[in-house]
């Protein structure tokens, strides 16, 4: 598993690159904050119900929560699952609202 910052994150999504995010937090949190990820709730991910994104395995995805740890365990088991290059952003969406919200 990589991990990816908050800024550098915020660079490429500014910069209009084509990324898969995947959000492992619960539908409430997604409602509440969301930088556009597709939802897809850690339990779902720790029973392998991942046929939404089962065409992601061989490209980047950049997992994220909450503050990085569910996401860090979602990049474990899509790893183990067979995807061969999932990213944690680092801090998830706290870092994101201190960092990057903060900051517009």
């Amino acid at each position: 598993m990589q991990l990816i910052s908050v800024d550098e994150l915020k660079a490429r999504i500014d910069a209009g690159e084509e990324l898969l995010l995947l959000d492992v937090r619960e539908p409430v949190e997604n409602a509440d904050f969301n930088i556009g990820g597709v939802l897809l709730p850690l339990g779902k991910v720790q029973t392998l119900q991942v046929d939404d994104i089962d065409d992601w395995k061989d490209k980047e995805v950049i997992c994220y929560c909450r503050s990085g740890n569910r996401s860090g365990q979602a990049c474990l088991i899509l790893e183990t699952a067979g995807f061969t290059n999932v990213k944690n952003l680092m801090g998830g969406m706290l870092a994101w609202q201190d960092r990057i919200a903060k900051a517009h």
